[in-house]
């Protein structure tokens, strides 16, 4: 789905099919989200104001590449999962033993459709120290560009677990279900948390 021109993809988004949907508009804002932390640190080395960082700002780069990619490979992880949860709806159910296999299917597409989006979160909250970083230190010139990565990292997060939540619903195993509600729970305080953190280092 990576591949699809931008028109192509929002076509598709926009479209009666139930993929691509939230979660792949989570994982697409948290590669926009990272590429903009990667575009400050680009515009901050090398300028002799900013040589003192040089080294830090590099290092960002080294995280951020492989991760803005990799957030655009779930954007087609995140569809095939859910359409997963669908196709495992439409097995048979005629006799106990369709019924009980059936059951069993849609339980571990319902994880799985949980653990995309909920990897998605937790790999966006890991990236707010970078954007933190270059918001603090990098080109004042493209300040405003971290401030918006941290916003695009609050969303994808909040988006992303709008997903593990709804899919939540479907699971019927109590345990898992409740281990799952905390770790939401504490990604999205954190996130929250961040983002306002970050927004207040700037006087834009």
């Amino acid at each position: 789905m990576k591949e699809l021109k931008l028109n192509e993809f929002i076509d598709k988004l926009a479209s009666k099919d139930a993929v691509p949907g939230g979660g792949s508009v989570a994982a697409l804002s948290a590669s926009l989200g990272t590429s903009l932390i990667e575009m400050v640190a680009n515009l901050t080395i090398g300028k002799k104001k900013y040589l003192q960082v040089n080294d830090q700002m590099q290092k960002i780069i080294e995280q951020t590449k492989p991760a803005r990619n990799d957030f655009l490979e779930d954007i087609h992880k995140d569809s095939q999962s859910f359409q997963n949860v669908l196709d495992c709806f439409k097995l048979p159910k005629t006799t106990e033993e369709e019924k009980e296999y059936r059951k069993e299917r849609i339980q571990k597409a319902y994880k799985k459709a949980i653990e995309v989006p909920l990897n998605i979160a937790e790999k966006a909250l890991e990236l707010f120290d970078a954007a933190e970083f270059v918001v603090k230190n990098g080109n004042k010139n493209a300040e405003s560009d971290g401030l918006v990565a941290a916003l695009m990292l609050r969303s994808s997060i909040l988006s992303a677990l709008l997903n593990v939540k709804i899919n939540l619903s479907g699971i019927k195993d109590e345990d898992y279900r409740e281990k799952m509600e905390k770790k939401v729970e504490f990604i999205e305080n954190t996130a929250n948390k961040r983002e306002k953190e970050i927004l207040k280092l700037s006087k834009i």
